[in-house]
């Protein structure tokens, strides 16, 4: 079973006739893209989409998904993936570095729905925070989590040399601070002079977890 699509299609069930949905960035969220214009070619299915990224737009003109901002439309749900869901349903998001927008979209929407499959699932949280930091300030920033007792990282780029640049003309420093028994102590912490947004997102509305054994819906 292809996990990340199984989480995919359950969140796309759940999309309505004329809903506005943000579409968010990374492979599971892809999924739930895909599903999204499966429904709209099979079904008629009448949707707009907000992407979170570049990618979520490409895609969804790719599938068929027609578009809107957040400047005409509110979401009714956004569907996005996470690098980490811990027990209490606390994420860690920005793997595709475009958390910022993600952020903003999903704390937007009437409903906020995350995908991801069981690989995901940590407790505690340990994964590396995504932080989008002005250009300016990365050495302020890289300072202060080595004062937290974290390890920083200007994340670099694949297939081109220098660092990872966000659609928003930034660079991503990841935070290594180890296990995470406290997720909203540490995004408080987090929110340095700089930083644009970090990658700590609160308890969505539900999670879409793939299993083998099927999709489980878990809930705050």
């Amino acid at each position: 079973m292809d996990l990340k699509r199984a989480a995919g299609r359950s969140a796309a069930e759940l999309v309505r006739d004329g809903d506005v949905v943000g579409l968010g960035t990374g492979s599971t969220a892809a999924a739930a893209i895909e599903a999204i214009g499966r429904r709209v070619e099979e079904e008629s299915l009448d949707v707009t989409g907000i992407p979170t990224s570049y990618q979520s737009r490409w895609l969804a003109v790719e599938n068929g998904v027609p578009l809107t901002t957040l400047d005409r439309d509110t979401p009714d749900v956004a569907i996005d993936g996470a690098d980490q869901v811990d027990s209490d349903l606390y994420l860690v998001k920005g793997g595709g570095a475009a958390h910022a927008l993600e952020k903003i979209v999903d704390e937007a929407a009437d409903r906020f729905v995350v995908v991801a499959d069981q690989s995901k699932l940590r407790d505690p949280l340990d994964h590396p925070v995504p932080l989008e930091v002005m250009p300016d300030a990365h050495r302020t920033v890289e300072d202060a989590v080595r004062e937290m007792g974290g390890s920083p990282r200007v994340r670099l780029a694949e297939r081109k040399d220098g660092p990872v640049i966000t659609d928003n003309g930034n660079l991503v420093v990841d935070a290594d601070l180890g296990e995470i028994t406290d997720p909203a102590a540490t995004a408080r912490k987090l929110d340095l002079p700089g930083v644009v947004e970090h990658g700590i997102f609160p308890p969505p509305d539900e999670v879409h977890v793939a299993t083998e054994e099927g999709v489980e819906i878990r809930r705050p």
